[in-house]
């Protein structure tokens, strides 16, 4: 797909179109936005050809989508910068990561409600915005299809049976910390979960 201004005001925040076309060029990355994946938000790699290629999911809300388009051109950039033997969420994309996105943390961009806790998460960001509970919490908010029978670990009761995308069974145990002890029905291992993880909740 190629991309252009018009492409990415449908994904983006209007204020970000602008200067996300410019990182997009300037990169010479080749972006593709692409139907729902469950077990990545996007990737980044380089082609044999050179070719930088960036895909992000088409599903996600214009917030989501804006941190995950910057948090793949820092890969790009990080490995451009430093060689391509840095840990790939090491220091060096940390802080390639925080400096790609520090113009866009303003209130032209993200709505009050979202702002601070952006604002902290890049203090030390992570690997998947999704690792950061309140942040993905409060992104989930901006979501256009509602979750209905979907339901974060957290919500559910104590003890409770609940389904993975995947079909595999759990059962709920005690908050270790920040994330909960949570056991595979089928094999008995252990597991652990962070509170904002999606599930099923079986009731039967």
């Amino acid at each position: 797909m190629a991309i252009v201004n018009s492409t990415l005001q449908r994904y983006l925040p209007e204020r970000a179109v602008g200067p996300c076309f410019e990182l997009i060029k300037n990169n010479s990355v080749h972006l593709k936005i692409v139907n729902h994946r469950v077990t990545r938000h996007g990737d980044y790699r380089r082609a044999s050809s050179g070719q930088h290629q960036i895909t992000v999911n088409a599903s996600l809300n214009k917030y989501r989508f804006l941190i995950t388009l910057v948090h793949e051109i820092a890969h790009l950039v990080a490995f451009e910068t430093y060689g391509r033997m840095i840990k790939p969420h090491g220091k060096e994309w940390k802080r390639t990561f925080q400096e790609l996105m520090l113009p866009f943390i303003r209130p032209e961009i993200f709505p009050t409600q979202l702002l601070p806790l952006v604002a902290e998460h890049f203090k030390n960001p992570k690997a998947s915005s999704s690792t950061d509970a309140r942040l993905s919490i409060a992104l989930k908010a901006f979501d256009e299809a509602q979750r209905s029978e979907k339901s974060y670990v957290f919500e559910i009761p104590l003890g409770s049976t609940f389904r993975l995308y995947n079909g595999k069974l759990f059962k709920k145990g005690n908050k270790r910390v920040k994330r909960y002890e949570c056991i595979e029905l089928e094999t008995g291992r252990l597991f652990l979960f962070q509170p904002n993880a999606e599930v099923e909740l079986i009731t039967d």
